[in-house]
């Protein structure tokens, strides 16, 4: 004869069934694993999960931390503006210079002299061609999308190098330009709104800490 099932027993499955959600055949009910049922703490399943979400955690936090070591400090928002050149070796400083020149329609200057700079670098006769003609088809030429201010001067001694393109062909029109944003943007980007309030941040992140 079957078995017969206390009224406790019978209304613990009756909870239980209420409880539990309907599940897929051969699915476990979830937060549990298949050795422990009841989802408690001390389970396998859920100290594996406690585990990776204190990981998940701990990578927000990092990336959160990555980012905030990202800003400049004080001393290198004041150290921009003794020297143009400290400028643009810091990675943050170009940024905020190129986001003031883009404001006055001049972006180019400096993606043209970045890129100029970049061309030094390489050493691959092919590489050097290739980064050669991207440059000139990009700012030089007649038929360029961009606008670069070079000379007349200048621009005929590039067309000249383009049949043996070096690493160094844009060296005076790389000097130009930087000469043309030291003199006239360089001024004008330490009285704007750009570096004043960045630096006005930063004195205040001082202060508080």
């Amino acid at each position: 004869m079957p078995r017969s099932v206390s009224g406790v027993e019978m209304r613990k499955r009756q909870a239980a069934h209420i409880e539990a959600p309907p599940q897929a055949p051969g699915q476990p009910r979830p937060n549990t694993c298949c050795l422990c049922w009841c989802g408690c703490c001390k389970c396998l399943w859920n100290e594996d999960r406690i585990e990776r979400s204190e990981r998940q955690t701990c990578t927000k936090m990092d990336s959160i931390e990555a980012t905030e070591e990202q800003h400049p400090s004080l001393e290198e928002v004041l150290s921009w503006a003794r020297s143009f050149e400290m400028l643009l070796r810091s990675l943050e400083g170009r940024e905020i210079f190129q986001e003031f020149l883009r404001s006055e329609y001049s972006e180019d200057n400096l993606l043209f002299w970045l890129a100029c700079d970049e061309l030094k670098k390489e050493t691959s006769p092919s590489a050097v061609d290739e980064k050669a003609r991207i440059i000139y088809e990009d700012y030089v030429s007649i038929l360029s999308p961009k606008e670069v201010s070079l000379d007349s001067r200048v621009r005929e001694g590039i067309n000249q190098s383009l049949a043996e393109p070096s690493n160094l062909m844009y060296e005076e029109a790389q000097l130009q330009i930087y000469t043309l944003m030291h003199r006239d943007s360089f001024p004008r980007f330490l009285n704007s709104s750009v570096y004043r309030d960045l630096l006005a941040s930063r004195r205040r992140t001082c202060l508080e800490t």
